[in-house]
């Protein structure tokens, strides 16, 4: 008895959705639980996938959940996408709410968010290929953070994440298990915004964010021995206001990121025989080993945009992005373009990415709401 898509396949195909592909040796891609990297909300998506030293509204608990501290009021936002529509497959979607909110007892801003990637479903056959039956694939995951000031123009975050991968409710042959896993993480992040710097071009126009995400244990689906690391992923980034006036502002963007996974490959000799087994460094070492596996930068993704809004307050926004990586570690290279709209506590977003012909990503379109109350609608001016 076997699965027409196993649970290595399912994971293969995971990998292939959110454009974590660094080798196509590597049919698993680096990391499990790749969907945790895919940029959630329409406006980052819009201007190049960016957002961690920029970010100003609820989405900063996945891009910086240090920003959260410089917020006031209440915020949700929702975000759906059809996703990879290179691929054709309706039942391949992905969608994202956060929540964020100012409590002033406690000195900080809670936030939270559930993110969902459905993948579809999937058909069990025997080894004639008779049909056994049929099961979804998903994966989920709920988090919830905390963020507070430490000096008026720095501010500490720090979320909790737990984790649900679906990818088969049974084993593959005689596997014993399922390709189901559950795990927990954790995120540190810092927003700096300067606003005493004494210098005219920097001075209230610069910000500086940094993330550190999904800090935790290896995801365990059937074998222990087989464990894969989770997307530990490294974000630094940097916001700059080019210029602003009563109706008019322009804001420049840009993230650098690097996945710190370190997977150590078999070696054998000239016989055959294996001299070193293939291996993953446990946390917290490879945070250091995965910068000597030999790629120099060439794992640093660079994405930047710009985000031009009209309006007292805001009213409309024009967005523009591109984000390039390596085409030895993924060749995720594409622009984005966005818009939106803020009237009142509402917002909409809409995002679109335009890569290479018959690029997965290619086509892949955002759109999220965003419902603002208190002293930080949507429509207002980050502080």
């Amino acid at each position: 008895m076997k699965t027409l898509f196993s649970v290595s396949c399912v994971c293969a195909l995971l990998a292939t959705l959110a454009g974590f592909i660094p080798d196509t040796a590597r049919a698993q891609g680096e990391s499990a639980v790749p969907f945790l990297l895919i940029a959630p909300n329409s406006r980052a998506a819009g201007i190049g996938e960016t957002g961690t030293g920029s970010v100003d509204d609820a989405s900063a608990v996945f891009w910086n959940p240090g920003a959260l501290a410089f917020l006031d009021g209440q915020e949700v936002t929702l975000t759906h996408a059809n996703w990879l529509p290179q691929f054709g497959l309706s039942d391949l979607f992905y969608e994202y709410v956060n929540y964020r909110n100012r409590v002033d007892d406690i000195g900080g801003t809670l936030g939270a968010s559930i993110t969902y990637l459905n993948l579809g479903e999937f058909i069990r056959t025997s080894e004639n290929g008779t049909e056994l039956g049929r099961f979804k694939a998903y994966e989920f995951a709920v988090t919830a953070g905390y963020s507070t000031k430490v000096f008026d123009d720095l501010g500490l975050g720090f979320n909790a994440r737990y984790i649900r991968s679906s990818l088969s409710p049974i084993g593959t042959g005689k596997e014993e298990g399922s390709g189901i896993a559950n795990t927990v993480s954790f995120d540190v992040a810092m927003m700096w915004r300067p606003f005493d710097l004494d210098v005219d071009w920097l001075d209230k126009k610069l910000s500086v964010g940094f993330n550190l995400s999904n800090l935790g244990p290896k995801v365990t689906y059937i074998d222990a021995a087989q464990a894969d690391p989770l997307p530990t992923l490294l974000r630094v980034g940097l916001g700059y206001k080019i210029f602003e006036d009563e109706f008019n502002s322009l804001t420049y963007s840009v993230d650098f990121s690097r996945l710190l996974v370190r997977r150590r490959p078999e070696i054998k000799d000239t016989s055959g025989n294996v001299i070193q087994s293939a291996s993953v460094d446990p946390l917290p070492k490879s945070l250091f080993t995965a910068w000597g596996d030999g790629s120099g930068l060439k794992k640093v993704n660079v994405s930047m945009g710009a985000e031009y809004w009209y309006g007292s307050p805001r009213l409309l926004a024009i967005r523009v992005g591109h984000f390039f990586e390596d085409p030895s570690f993924g060749n995720r290279n594409f622009w984005t373009f966005g818009a939106g709209l803020r009237y009142d506590i509402f917002g909409f977003d809409f995002s679109y990415i335009s890569a290479a012909e018959g690029h997965p990503l290619s086509d892949t379109i955002r759109f999220s709401l965003l419902i603002g109350w208190g002293n930080s609608a949507p429509s207002a001016a980050p502080n």
